[in-house]
């Protein structure tokens, strides 16, 4: 069986979604985030801070590439992730590509209270309609299967796990 790849803007449910299905299913979970911070020895916040987004989105991609190597599992991804087309080829070879997708409003509420998060530093609610209006076209085009993830966590995580079995 081959990975699954959990995509779609910050605050979609990628990670929580994510550590359900792998439990569920009895599969390795993987965060590229925490994977990232932990290669790195840092906060992506601090990683930021240091070397800038394109240092971060090098570090992404390592971390991308090195996860297709392990064990098949589900794969929480970055929300910039898709923004290197490395990164979408390279998930598409290792596996399926699924969109958690959530409307502006109701991700603006999910991380309303989330400091930790480089891209919303200028203000939550413009940074997500302009992060969404830049990069809805991309998160379509680089999925194999979109999810409507704006329902209760364990409904979307019920759909992705119905994705993962019919693979």
């Amino acid at each position: 069986m081959a990975h699954v790849w959990l995509i779609g803007m910050m605050g979609s449910g990628k990670s929580t979604v994510g550590r359900l299905v792998a439990g569920h299913l009895d599969r390795p979970f993987y965060d590229t985030d925490a994977t990232v911070e932990a290669t790195a020895g840092m906060t992506i916040m601090e990683i930021f801070e240091r070397f800038g987004e394109d240092g971060f989105r090098e570090r992404e991609r390592t971390a991308v590439a090195e996860i297709t190597d392990d064990a098949a599992g589900v794969v929480a991804t970055g929300g910039g992730a898709i923004l290197d087309p490395v990164n979408v080829e390279t998930m598409r070879n290792a596996g399926t590509v699924v969109l958690l997708s959530v409307e502006p409003d109701v991700l603006i509420a999910r991380v309303a209270d989330n400091e930790d998060r480089p891209l919303l530093l200028d203000g939550i609610e413009r940074a997500i309609r302009s992060i969404d209006r830049a990069r809805s076209g991309l998160y379509r085009s680089s999925a194999d299967v979109v999810v409507d993830a704006s329902h209760p966590i364990e409904t979307v995580a019920e759909e992705v796990e119905a994705i993962c079995n019919a693979l």
